[in-house]
């Protein structure tokens, strides 16, 4: 497949020697890698990184370091074109509950996200334009319980984006979706990279295939091995499972689940998460 034009500006976010341990024990080892900023001629491109491993080898810790939500025993996480050291709130986290305030409407949930980084009017004006861009705006008196899953899951990722910089992490979400409603949640996903150039979603997935096809960009996160073969303790995201999805020409393609090469690659990767 062709790969469409792109450069590359700065890091959007950098894991720099991340290491985590609990009680003694390895979980997450030496991990250093970085999402840069994707350049497109003539549109405005946002960045996917699509976010796999085995069930129980620290992805979910992971993702709390990246957010800021926990500290990592020794590493650094920074965010943005500044690259600041990441504090909880500057990473949207969207989890599959998909968490809002029972006893507020939803545009009163929006408003109290809004309200973390913007000055009262303009808070309520950011609000008005997300309820549009998400297809909510008829909704905006409803209370949570009144909303569709689906609604849900729009109202919680405009909610992390008013309040983040740029940056938010989906945990998982394509759980439990029947194909109509997986191809919404890509068309948001996808709604979301092109409002903003920095707008960057990390997505965390069991949904290998759909993932990927969304992506530009990848990480394994997995055990190595040493010269004996012995798993070495903590997982990494070693350099040889950092994909360039646009480098390989498998980015930003309508229907590239389709193409015999996805799906040669795809093939490989689950290979590769099978020997971590």
């Amino acid at each position: 497949m062709t790969a469409h034009t792109h450069a590359y500006h700065g890091p959007i976010l950098t894991l720099d020697n991340i290491s985590m341990s609990f009680h003694g024990e390895p979980i997450l080892r030496d991990i250093n890698a970085q999402i840069l900023d994707v350049i497109r001629p003539n549109m405005t491109q946002g960045q996917i990184l699509g976010f796999y491993g085995r069930s129980g080898i620290g992805k979910s810790v992971l993702c709390r370091i990246m957010a800021g939500l926990m500290a990592p025993s020794s590493g650094t996480v920074e965010v943005g074109l500044a690259q600041q050291p990441v504090r909880a709130g500057m990473v949207g986290f969207v989890q599959q509950r998909y968490p809002l305030f029972d006893h507020r409407t939803l545009f009163d949930n929006l408003l109290v996200a809004a309200q973390r980084k913007y000055a009262p009017e303009a808070a309520r004006q950011h609000v008005e334009t997300y309820l549009e861009r998400f297809c909510l705006a008829p909704h905006r008196k409803k209370y949570p319980a009144q909303l569709s899953g689906g609604q849900r899951q729009r109202a919680a990722i405009a909610q992390q984006l008013l309040c983040s910089e740029h940056l938010i992490l989906l945990d998982e979400p394509f759980s439990g979706l029947d194909v109509a409603m997986i191809d919404e949640v890509k068309r948001l996903i996808v709604e979301v990279t092109t409002m903003d150039e920095l707008n960057t979603v990390v997505i965390v997935s069991h949904d290998l295939v759909t993932t990927t096809a969304l992506a530009d960009r990848l990480w394994l996160l997995g055990r190595e091995r040493d010269d004996s073969g012995q798993f070495l303790p903590g997982a990494t995201i070693c350099p040889r499972h950092q994909y360039n999805l646009a480098q390989l020409g498998l980015a930003w393609h309508p229907d590239v689940e389709a193409e015999p090469e996805f799906a040669q690659f795809v093939a490989e990767i689950k290979e590769e998460i099978r020997g971590s």
